[in-house]
């Protein structure tokens, strides 16, 4: 995983750019486009980089089809295309595809899809017998679509790198939301929390950076498609402590209230922060995250945040610049 987790410098990393910014000037030769899903945190990096977003149009045909229109010439150029597969995820993943595809046929000289939350990321193993693994379809499709480079965010499995015969380059946000945490609460009497045993690499990193105790809690979970989950162990001392508890994904938001009632049962402060990189938040997540012992909820831009109901206690940081 790469450290600087913001796409702008990414891109800069990779290209002749950094020379550019020192001397005021626009990068040569790079495109930036988006989709539909984050329009906003491209039109954020092509600011910083100091390029015009590029011009497409992207409309549906009657039955629903995706059409993509590019209205400038890309030639020879190295494109990026800005575009979370986030809900509707089909939706959003076909209409990445298909701009790919729009790109090859017009000879663009590289293509790279940068997915700041990688879709069907959970489904990267077999649960059971005659499943699919969709992570790998997918790394599939964007290859045969034909991107060169793929740049994803936080991946629910490091492993997904290893699905793809292209360049993958797996960025983090851990320091981001870390840096955050370090200058907008108090630490001194706050533990580390993390929900699932498989996760506890990360979860050290986000307590070294902040210096503060790691709590490990092993879940289980039940249910045909997993949806139930139970707390069996806690690994750590959380009594007359804050915890704040980290995990990649927050779909449904029963693993946080599932820990959230576990900690508050062993002792814990009712203060507590949920720091996240990508908020799915479907309205039962938003039901379950209004629970007024979660005091703070940090997490990113990856996908656009529209939970009203809880604006007042959420901090959105953005990846973008």
């Amino acid at each position: 995983m790469e450290l600087n987790t913001t796409i702008g410098w990414h891109i800069m990393a990779k290209t002749a750019a950094v020379q550019h910014m020192r001397e005021n000037e626009a990068i040569p030769d790079i495109d930036i486009y988006c989709g539909t899903a984050t329009p906003e945190m491209a039109r954020i990096v092509a600011e910083r980089l100091g390029r015009p977003l590029g011009r497409r149009e992207v409309d549906h045909f009657a039955d629903g089809e995706c059409h993509v229109q590019i209205h400038e010439s890309v030639r020879g150029r190295d494109i990026y295309i800005v575009q979370s597969t986030c809900p509707p995820v089909n939706e959003h993943l076909m209409e990445l595809l298909v701009m790919i595809d729009a790109f090859r046929r017009a000879s663009a000289n590289r293509i790279t899809a940068i997915m700041p939350y990688y879709g069907y990321s959970r489904q990267e193993k077999k649960s059971t017998g005659r499943e699919p693994i969709t992570a790998k379809l997918v790394a599939n499709l964007l290859t045969i679509a034909g991107a060169n480079r793929v740049v994803a965010i936080d991946l629910h499995s490091p492993a997904i790198q290893g699905f793809f015969d292209i360049e993958m380059i797996h960025l983090t946000a851990i320091s981001l939301l870390a840096n955050h945490l370090r200058t907008h609460i108090d630490v001194h009497d706050a533990v580390l929390v993390t929900p699932d045993t498989g996760r506890v690499k990360v979860a050290e990193m986000y307590a070294n950076l902040l210096n503060v105790p790691l709590v490990v809690m092993h879940k289980r979970r039940s249910g045909e498609r997993g949806e139930g989950v139970e707390v069996g162990v806690v690994v750590g001392s959380v009594e007359g402590k804050r915890p704040i508890i980290v995990d990649d994904i927050v779909a449904t938001g029963s693993t946080i209230i599932t820990c959230a009632k576990t900690l508050l049962d062993a002792g814990a402060v009712p203060n507590m922060t949920v720091v996240l990189t990508h908020g799915v938040f479907s309205p039962v997540a938003e039901e379950r995250l209004a629970m007024p012992e979660i005091t703070q909820i940090v997490l990113t831009d990856t996908i656009p945040f529209h939970t009203p109901s809880l604006q007042q206690k959420t901090a959105v940081l953005s990846v973008a610049p």
